[in-house]
């Protein structure tokens, strides 16, 4: 059976939700989006291309700040859209925001601490 034929991009208007998560570690990393296209993309590069809700284009995962997501497995759930992407994090940082993981606020009490592992300055890498 055909991996693609098995997602739904039309339940939620041609995306569906990507989750990538450390082969390693289990740790979730980060959660994006994907269209048909950033999902064959990603399938023929072994490298993580998500669809860019904000930029409206492709985006291949790494591509200015050379943190890629080698792709090392993948599952499709039960409804066909959701797909959870097993990665090797590859330069540490999976977030725009140089931390390890997109997942770095923790909410104590009524409060929130940020537990994230700082990998690289987004000023230096991003020039923002």
């Amino acid at each position: 059976m055909n991996s693609v034929s098995l997602l739904d991009f039309e339940k939620a208007g041609g995306l569906i939700t990507a989750i990538a998560q450390d082969v390693d570690s289990g740790e979730i990393l980060m959660v994006a989006h994907m269209n048909e296209d950033s999902f064959r993309r990603t399938l023929e590069l072994g490298e993580v291309v998500y669809w860019s809700r904000s930029r409206q284009k492709l985006w291949h995962k790494g591509e200015e700040s050379g943190n890629v997501q080698k792709v090392k497995s993948m599952h499709i759930d039960c409804d066909g859209d959701v797909v959870l992407i097993g990665v090797e994090q590859v330069g540490g940082a999976a977030c725009h925001t140089g931390r390890r993981s997109c997942f770095f606020r923790k909410l104590e009490g009524e409060g929130v601490v940020d537990v994230g592992v700082q990998v690289f300055d987004p000023a230096e890498v991003y020039g923002r």
